[in-house]
């Protein structure tokens, strides 16, 4: 039996045809309310309520989507109307409630400007900060979201949930599907190979992006093991108390996660709890040699800016990079001894293009791998000026950095109402966080 030639696309016209029929009693119909806000948000990153559309037009919308989606970060905005449907002083809790996706989200309700994070997609006082610097008196809906946008992005942990992707969950924007379904009848078999093959170009970058990593993060697993091989502790040695056993319990752990995490890994951003790992092991290493040697317990601090396999750093040093400015960056001992003798610290060098290089100046690749170990929004300010810095500001390659133990959902995953509103911080409202104050439209 031969097969004619259009079958393909004569069956996507006719699935054209019945979505337009499906949807056209729907199509006049606004779309109004929290839910169809949540709803609309689980589709893609932007959601214009009918009743807002004069704040930010289709164009605009479009353009912002796009910023988020190449990004590829959990990012919500909503443009919403004043309205009781959306009480000022809970619209973000009621709108993260809703829509059941950890992520950071911002939302413009009538002149006003708010937004609220997860702890584990965005610390609160870097939420609060950016707040207060898109709060500019008269802005226009466009320019204050997508100033809220760029300045956000960088500092965003976490993926853009699949649901943007796959389709699934509740059906969006009439026009929108319409819309779809006619791209889908006049080139289906051609945008779906461009779709496949974006991702497989995509796939491809990520791929060597983790092999760039795999060797620096095996370097280091490696250098761990031989800490711990030099440290020749045994639990049933004399002097051992229990302190000193579950110190060395707790460095063993990070070992074991270490490898575990890195055999595990299929993203770069995959890399990030190995570090993670490490730099807890070494500090459990310091807390131990303290307690054989009787000496005060060090403080927890972060590794050594110039190579984290040197350990926890011991005091703080002013340090400027080749072009860059003068800033205060962690450092070990020895590291802080060559600085004060006018010698260069013991950089740990990366494969560049060029050849080997510090780590600071090399691609954005690196960027999970120093995030794990300098979390808690201590990096942006360590990379600044340096060329893995201005690679990881860029909205095309969001750093995935921060820090803490956030619990079990990661930025863009489908937690429902499963949070602590507390937890769920912003700026903006006069109590400070999610629960108190409201939207000050004339407030900006």
């Amino acid at each position: 039996m031969r097969i004619r030639p259009f079958t393909l696309l004569s069956a996507l016209a006719g699935l054209a045809l019945f979505l337009l029929l499906a949807l056209a009693p729907a199509a006049g119909a606004k779309a109004t309310g929290m839910s169809d806000a949540a709803a609309a948000l689980k589709q893609g990153p932007v959601y214009v309520d009918p009743g807002a559309r004069s704040q930010l037009s289709e164009a605009d919308e479009q353009a912002l989507e796009q910023k988020i989606e190449d990004a590829d970060k959990p990012v919500f905005i909503a443009v919403l109307p004043q309205s009781p449907a959306f009480p000022a002083d809970s619209v973000l809790r009621d709108l993260r409630t809703a829509t059941g996706i950890t992520g950071l989200y911002g939302v413009r309700l009538g002149d006003g400007f708010n937004a609220g994070a997860d702890r584990t997609v965005m610390p609160a006082n870097a939420v609060q900060n950016v707040v207060a610097g898109v709060k500019t008196p008269g802005v226009d809906a466009a320019t204050q979201l997508n100033n809220f946008v760029d300045q956000s992005l960088p500092t965003v942990r976490g993926a853009a949930p699949a649901s943007w992707s796959s389709g699934s969950g509740t059906v969006g924007n009439p026009a929108e599907l319409i819309a779809v379904a006619a791209v889908l009848a006049a080139g289906g078999a051609g945008a779906y190979a461009v779709v496949r093959r974006n991702r497989r170009r995509r796939a491809e970058e990520e791929r060597a992006a983790l092999e760039k990593l795999r060797v620096v993060v095996d370097e280091d697993i490696t250098a761990y093991g031989e800490e711990l091989d030099r440290l020749d502790f045994h639990p049933s040695e004399p002097g051992a108390d229990d302190a000193m056993r579950a110190d060395y319990e707790r460095a063993l752990d990070s070992y074991d996660e270490a490898k575990s995490a890195m055999a595990a890994a299929q993203h770069p951003h995959d890399v990030r709890p190995v570090t993670e790992a490490l730099e807890a092991g070494r500090y459990s290493l310091a807390v131990l040699a303290a307690r054989r040697e009787g000496a005060p317990l060090p403080e927890r601090r972060a590794p050594c800016f110039f190579d984290p396999r040197h350990g926890p750093s011991t005091t703080d040093r002013t340090w400027t990079p080749a072009g860059g400015s003068t800033r205060e960056v962690p450092v070990c001992a020895a590291d802080a001894a060559r600085l004060a003798d006018g010698k260069d610290p013991l950089a740990r060098q990366v494969d560049t293009e060029s050849g080997p290089r510090p780590y600071w100046e090399a691609g954005p690749a690196y960027g999970p791998w120093a995030g794990g170990y300098f979390g808690g929004g201590l990096l942006p300010g360590l990379l600044v000026g340096t060329l893995l810095g201005s690679a990881l500001s860029t909205p095309a390659y969001a750093a995935e950095y921060g820090g803490g133990d956030f619990g079990g959902f990661s930025g863009g995953d489908v937690s429902g109402a499963d949070f602590n509103a507390s937890d769920f911080g912003g700026g903006g409202f006069d109590g400070g966080g999610i629960g108190g104050g409201g939207f000050d439209g004339g407030g900006f």
